[in-house]
């Protein structure tokens, strides 16, 4: 808690009637309790009764010093971590565990020797005469409808890519 929250009001000024309860002292009583009564079920815990002078206008210029009587109450400031009720999460799902075997991937034995791989031959060696299309496309590059070539070869990429761009470069000077 870190403080104290007040409210002031003013205190009855005319007694409130009721079952049994005979006098103007008894209304009066009545009233100041029926006022008290609402104001803790909010929360409010009495402090005091204060008179206090309050300057009030009388006429066009002129101003009357009028007594007030007043009721304090107070409650506590509720800091924002008092209020704070965390929320509590729903168990994690638990996932039934996959068995090994079915995880096991086909690797070789040790006592298993590894085939040999053979060798690239020159015509082999990433170039489209390799391919079994081969005999239908020519040996050399093509290009697409924007003049740009088609590289089969990925060691071709850094000299085409210099290639294209001094081209656009020469078309860009010419213009």
């Amino acid at each position: 808690m870190s403080g104290w929250e007040y409210k002031v009001v003013p205190a009855p000024k005319k007694g409130i009637k009721g079952p049994g309860i005979k006098g103007a002292e008894n209304r009066f009583a009545n009233a100041l309790e029926a006022l008290m009564n609402q104001m803790g079920a909010e929360g409010w815990e009495y402090q005091r009764a204060e008179t206090l002078p309050s300057v009030e206008r009388a006429g066009l210029t002129g101003s009357n010093t009028e007594w007030r009587n007043l009721l304090v109450f107070r409650r506590a400031l509720v800091d924002a971590i008092d209020d704070f009720e965390p929320e509590l999460l729903p168990p994690p799902v638990t996932i039934s565990p996959v068995p090994m075997a079915s995880l096991a991937v086909d690797t070789p034995q040790a006592d298993t020797p590894e085939p040999e791989v053979a060798a690239p031959s020159a015509a082999a060696d990433h170039d489209v005469a390799a391919t079994p299309d081969a005999q239908s496309q020519p040996a050399t590059q093509a290009k697409d409808d924007n003049g740009v070539e088609d590289i089969n070869d990925a060691s071709d990429v850094t000299a085409s890519l210099k290639k294209l761009v001094s081209q656009r470069l020469e078309d860009k000077s010419t213009d």
